[in-house]
């Protein structure tokens, strides 16, 4: 925590007082974007390569503006840009001085897409927890998923291909029939980049039980988040509607074990797996897992798990502001690659937010 400490002592006694001499008095929204700005620091990951004709336009300032528009949970890219229009504060913050300055909405769109092939923000975010919480231990990582509306049709599911068939009868003596491994088995060996690759992406349709017992359906994607103590999300990973909670434990777990340091992984029942228990020992942690009583089985965590059960609160709240405060319900891209863009730049805001708060 000794740097986003000394960050925030940067930020009190340089920038708002720079701030305010050059701009005049922030307000509320304008206090937390500088600050939250200067903990992200996106302009030092993007590159302004200019070719031979007309200069293209400033990607730093628009990478500043995408975070912006997290903050300010902007419905749409054309509601921001009006602001943008409107609030020379916030149009000098970003990096332009003048309003024929600003980029057209159509410049937004081309220049989000970069960011998203490149995948900008997933890289940003990443650095930014090695940066500020290498030096940390944190007691718990609460993992959960949740559902992401989309705005586009569920891809045409591909069939199944039909496996041979087997030989009929019983096994011949001495011969014992191996099954294939399921995908949480191969995942046991694989590499990180290999367990994701492996998820499927495509938009579809999702089934969840909710909160209060019911089930309900959504048309698009699911955002598997691990939050550590303090709200800080560590890892995201973007998946198909339909794919369960349980498939991308082990790759999510795995990004968080490369970040950051950790004694417990606090899951629910439906991460109730003895593979994903194991992955989770065999990093040297302790899991905590709701047990999943089925066919009529009756198990129960121990007291002093109960007690840390509690904590997994801790993921449910990161994802409950990141669609409320920072742009998760607002939606209005299309493909997975973009959704997830859009999404990590809310989680970016979010995290340097809750740095801050860790702090103050």
């Amino acid at each position: 925590m000794h740097a986003i400490s000394s960050i925030w002592s940067g930020i009190q006694r340089s920038l708002f007082p720079f701030l305010e001499e050059e701009l005049g008095p922030l307000t509320p929204y304008h206090t937390e974007l500088a600050a939250i700005l200067e903990v992200v620091r996106i302009e030092d990951w993007i590159k302004d390569d200019y070719w031979f004709g007309r200069p293209s336009a400033d990607r730093k300032a628009l990478g500043r503006a995408f975070v912006a528009k997290a903050v300010n949970n902007a419905p749409t890219t054309r509601a921001f840009r009006d602001r943008l229009l409107s609030d020379p504060v916030l149009r000098r913050m970003c990096g332009w001085e003048k309003r024929n300055q600003v980029p057209s909405e159509a410049t937004f769109s081309r220049v989000f897409a970069e960011f998203a092939e490149s995948r900008l923000c997933e890289r940003v975010h990443e650095a930014l927890i090695k940066r500020t919480l290498s030096d940390h231990l944190f007691g718990h990582i609460s993992q959960d998923s949740t559902e992401i509306e989309a705005r586009e049709k569920p891809a045409v599911k591909k069939e199944r291909k039909t496996k041979p068939k087997k030989k009929r009868g019983r096994p011949a003596k001495g011969e014992t029939p191996v099954p294939d491994p399921t995908r949480i088995e191969r995942q046991m060996t694989m590499t990180v980049e290999e367990m994701v690759a492996e998820l499927p992406t495509a938009c579809d349709r999702g089934v969840k039980r909710n909160s209060k017992g019911h089930m309900e359906s959504w048309n698009g994607f699911k955002f598997h988040v691990d939050a550590a103590d303090g709200q800080i999300p560590i890892s995201c990973l973007l998946t198909s509607a339909s794919l369960h909670d349980s498939q991308a434990s082990i790759p999510l777990t795995a990004m968080t074990h490369q970040r950051v340091t950790s004694l417990y992984d606090v899951k629910d029942s439906a991460y109730d797996c003895q593979h994903i228990a194991a992955y989770s020992r065999s990093l040297g942690h302790v899991p905590i897992i709701d047990p999943n009583n089925r066919k009529g089985e009756k198990r129960e965590l121990d007291p002093a798990k109960k007690v840390r059960f509690r904590e997994r609160s801790t993921v449910e709240r990161v994802n409950s502001r990141l669609k409320d405060e920072f742009g998760g319900k607002l939606i209005r891209v299309r493909g997975a690659v973009k959704v997830m863009a859009h999404l990590m730049f809310g989680i970016l805001a979010l995290t340097a937010d809750q740095l801050l708060r860790m702090v103050l």
